[in-house]
């Protein structure tokens, strides 16, 4: 018995070893990774879902998954297959999810009156894409008020319209969760009956308030924590902004203006110009990994949901609650082209000159995120025998963490649905996060090879 005793207690000792042992990124991946496999064990219970059965694991798991990795993905109606319960779970995965595993628990140390450790500075500066140190604890607190206060914000806007329609109670609980969803630009709607499964929020296509409030949300959300930062202290001092901020609000202006302008012009032509006009801005704010609709995708013709694809891959902001490859990836790779056209040794934004080897990791972001796009979609085309277009919005959805669907996901057999959770898991966390966690430690070897050129273009 002591003997043991003895040995499981040197097992703990080991696995405490191991963990001081680890980096911030492998933090960062092994964090997700626990809280999705809590969240999957509670929505298995009977209590997690409507009519009281055990959920299985496979279906808890991918709820959990798109729940922690904000995408919206499912393969079961949100508002009919889960209980009151399992949507509480579901609205706390998504909002631990949107902040970050490293910020929720950060605020728990801090709200605890716990002294902050360097390591722990160093986790949460990576958790939130700050650039250093300094005021990280600051900006972990000021994130966490802004984000509780933006999402009662638009809680409290939305009620008039939901209260109206589901009573007082029942509407305030619709309210919240549709904030928390959009702020954390997850695109989960508890809005499905019996009758209408999937609806999202095709049934407000109309509605000036909820689609309003909603994009605002998405776009605040979307556009990264370090950016509100520098809006809420700067003002409209627009040139003390850091170069970075500058460059994600002219992006996201113009991915929201241009494809708007697109779906304006080419779509929704049966609809009233309000109507159209709305549906047209939100439908370019949506696919930037929020998730939501107000109409109906399968019916949008071939060109409008490329753009939704590319839309999708994009993505938001470094350090938000939204994935895909960043605006700020694709700013660099345009200025690089650029700076390449113009035969300059640098791209530049603003005045300011960019490192080298932000050209190589935007390069190695796209490259990475194509393979997982391209490669899931041939996967499940095959498999499924569906069509390659029909997979390649169902994989840029995933690994953009985006969650809008032309209806295929939930009839998709397990093979599919775990290439789905890889891309999901991979687009929240980040390929570079993974890889940092996967090869850290390596010794790195200084020796050059011989160099010779290769022609390029």
């Amino acid at each position: 018995m002591e003997q043991m005793l003895c040995e499981r207690i040197q097992i703990m000792f080991r696995i405490l070893s191991a963990f001081r042992r680890l980096n911030s990124f492998q933090i960062i991946v092994l964090g997700f990774a626990f809280v999705i496999l809590l969240g999957a064990g509670i929505l298995m219970l009977p209590v997690s879902s409507a009519d009281g059965s055990w959920t299985p694991f496979v279906n808890a798991l991918f709820t959990s998954v798109t729940s922690v990795c904000v995408t919206g993905l499912v393969v079961c109606d949100t508002g009919t297959y889960w209980s009151s319960f399992g949507h509480a779970v579901i609205l706390l995965l998504i909002q631990t999810g949107g902040l970050g595993v490293v910020t929720i628990s950060a605020s728990f140390t801090i709200l605890s009156g716990k002294k902050i450790g360097l390591s722990q500075r160093s986790i949460m500066a990576e958790s939130v894409a700050a650039p250093q140190l300094r005021g990280v604890v600051r900006l972990t607190g000021f994130i966490v008020r802004v984000t509780l206060g933006i999402e009662l914000i638009g809680a409290l806007l939305m009620a008039p319209v939901f209260c109206r329609d589901f009573g007082l109670f029942r509407g305030l609980w619709m309210s919240l969760f549709h904030s928390v969803s959009a702020f954390c630009n997850a695109g989960f709607d508890i809005l499905g009956t019996e009758s209408n499964l999937y609806p999202s929020l095709t049934g407000y296509a109309g509605s000036p308030t909820i689609n309003i409030t909603i994009m605002l949300l998405i776009v605040v959300g979307g556009i990264g924590f370090l950016t509100w930062d520098d809006v809420c202290e700067n003002k409209w001092r627009l040139h003390r902004y850091r170069m970075q901020s500058k460059v994600i609000l002219v992006t996201t202006g113009l991915l929201i203006l241009l494809p708007a302008a697109f779906f304006f012009f080419t779509d929704f032509s049966a609809l009233s110009i309000g109507k159209r006009l709305l549906a047209s801005f939100f439908q370019s704010v949506t696919p930037r990994t929020a998730g939501y609709n107000t109409v109906t995708l399968s019916a949008m013709p071939g060109a409008s949901l490329g753009i939704m694809i590319l839309l999708m891959l994009i993505g938001g902001s470094p350090g938000s609650t939204a994935g895909g490859i960043k605006t700020t990836t694709l700013a660099v790779l345009l200025a690089n082209a650029a700076a390449t056209f113009r035969q300059r040794e640098n791209a530049q934004f603003f005045g300011r000159r960019i490192d080298c080897s932000a050209v190589k990791t935007a390069a190695t972001i796209l490259t990475m995120y194509l393979t997982l796009f391209f490669g899931g979609a041939v996967f499940i085309s095959v498999y499924e025998d569906l069509t390659l277009s029909a997979c390649l919005y169902e994989t840029a959805s995933a690994v953009g963490t985006v969650g809008l669907t032309l209806g295929i996901t939930p009839q998709l057999h397990l093979p599919s649905q775990i290439v789905l959770i890889v891309l999901m898991y991979l687009g929240r966390v980040g390929g570079l996060t993974l890889i940092y966690a996967a090869f850290s430690g390596k010794k790195i070897n200084g020796a050059k090879l011989p160099q010779e050129k290769i022609m390029i273009g």
